[in-house]
């Protein structure tokens, strides 16, 4: 009889007389804190913007930039890290709790030590990233860029970490740890904020030392907590099994992590390369065009922030199917999880609509900034709610069986000859302007939705094995967890 793994209790029946892996609730406890944890850690953007934009519009733009380019650097980790949760839920999918623990350990190692090095790479590209990055930025510009740039940058490893101790937790079936331990860092940003820009006057560096000391604690925390938490796929691990897991052999699981998580990342890599040089073309446009795409850009998160929550949720579900070899119920998850998607992005439109006239207040910017705001907010909640889940939850599931090639060449030819492309047509070209730069994208998810629709309904994503057969055939259940 096929082994089945449960985030907790006993299995449940959903339609008829079919066993079900999750419950609709089940699935709730796990969406329903990755949304709250996705705001939060989406609010230190907009905290930021908003208590910069006091200073002026170069200021925020010179923020903006410098988030943008740590936020590239820091997709690759988070990539990284749904590629160790993915391994290690297909692990405990197949009953292999030993497997799945190792998996989680190096996924903490590897996080973190190239973390590391990506950090060394942002300062010795800084003339590069300041200089010809987005153009020629004007002289205010450029100064705030970089002073955000010297001290952010230094936050990347723990970035890193904090990611992949929460993806851990989101196989072990908590995501309310992860959540709580973001709304402690968010609390220490604003108040941070608060003190260092208007108190001790600081400015830029002010926002940008609250962003680091908070990011700094996230990691700490997490990592505390996966030590105390005692997670029963974890249970040999200590603090010093961290230092000696690579001494003590257990190399295994880091060339599946590596397959699924470097393609993602490389993925992520160019679809961040494409929006840099979309803002390259924005940057040209003025200050003010700027201003508008970066405050656009924050706003418009929070109108996909319960989709993104919910993709960083779903690989944990799909590849716990995919581990115990049932495709029946990977994509009857995927059928349920899309739908699930599709309500939430509506609400969260809508309500970021609504908010958008006190929002656009709040940022006291010019009317002309603001009417280009307007404009971006409200067309890209009508593409969101129309080709959003098709272009990001059907990739997520081909990911979660090991199918991550597809995806990742799909969307990079896509950000290219339809992003990159239209964006140059429609905002240049055809003179749109930054409102025009942004249609490029939404042609981008029309044509991505499509191939992925074909993609889903040819089944080749199920053909994908990321675990072999010998290493199932040699398996002992009765093998003990312990990194020493």
């Amino acid at each position: 009889m096929r082994r089945r793994f449960m985030i907790s209790g006993n299995r449940n029946s959903i339609s008829g007389s079919e066993n079900r892996f999750y419950t609709d609730k089940m699935l709730w406890r796990l969406f329903l804190p990755l949304m709250a944890e996705h705001f939060l850690k989406y609010s230190l953007g907009i905290a930021d913007s908003m208590m910069v934009s006091g200073i002026g519009e170069a200021a925020i733009s010179g923020v903006s930039l410098i988030d943008f380019v740590v936020s590239l650097f820091n997709s690759l980790f988070s990539a990284l890290a749904i590629g160790g949760s993915i391994v290690a839920s297909q692990y405990l999918g197949k009953g292999m709790k030993v497997h799945a623990g190792n998996a989680s350990v190096q996924l903490i190692w590897l996080s973190g030590s190239l973390s590391v090095l990506a950090m060394g790479g942002i300062y010795l590209l800084r003339p590069f990233i300041l200089g010809r990055l987005f153009g020629d930025l004007m002289p205010e510009v450029e100064l705030n860029a970089g002073i955000y740039l010297d001290i952010t940058a230094l936050s990347l490893p723990f970035l890193a970490v904090y990611s992949a101790g929460a993806a851990i937790f989101r196989c072990a079936g908590n995501t309310v740890l992860p959540m709580k331990i973001m709304l402690g860092a968010n609390l220490l940003n604003v108040g941070g904020n608060a003190l260092f820009i208007y108190a001790l006057e600081m400015e830029v560096a002010g926002a940008a030392w609250a962003t680091l000391i908070s990011r700094i604690l996230s990691a700490v925390m997490v990592i505390a907590f996966l030590v105390k938490a005692r997670i029963p796929f974890m249970k040999g691990i200590r603090l010093h099994s961290l230092a000696s897991a690579f001494a003590a052999g257990y190399r295994g699981a880091v060339g599946k992590i590596l397959k699924v998580g470097v393609p993602y990342s490389f993925e992520n890599w160019m679809f961040y390369l494409g929006r840099v040089l979309v803002l390259a073309m924005v940057a040209a446009a003025g200050t003010s065009a700027l201003a508008a795409n970066s405050v656009a850009g924050t706003i418009i998160l929070f109108q996909v922030l319960p989709g993104m929550a919910i993709v960083a949720g779903m690989p944990v579900v799909i590849a716990r199917c995919v581990g115990a070899g049932d495709y029946a119920q990977a994509r009857f998850y995927n059928k349920k999880i899309l739908g699930y998607t599709y309500l939430c992005l509506m609400a969260s439109c809508v309500l970021v609509v609504v908010a958008l006239p006190l929002t656009l207040r709040i940022y006291g910017l010019p009317e002309q900034t603001s009417a280009w705001i307007r404009e971006i907010v409200w067309l890209h909640a009508l593409f969101t709610v129309l080709f959003w889940p098709l272009c990001y939850v059907l990739p997520t599931t081909f990911r979660a069986a090991g199918d991550v090639r597809f995806p990742m060449w799909t969307s990079i030819l896509s950000m290219i000859f339809c992003r990159l492309l239209f964006s140059c047509l429609f905002g240049i070209v055809l003179e749109g302007g930054v409102v025009g730069i942004w249609f490029g994208m939404f042609v981008d998810w029309v044509a991505k939705a499509v191939v992925f629709v074909f993609r889903y309904f040819s089944g080749k994503w199920t053909r994908f094995r990321l675990i072999r057969a010998e290493e199932i055939a040699s398996f002992n259940p009765n093998q003990p967890l312990d990194f020493g």
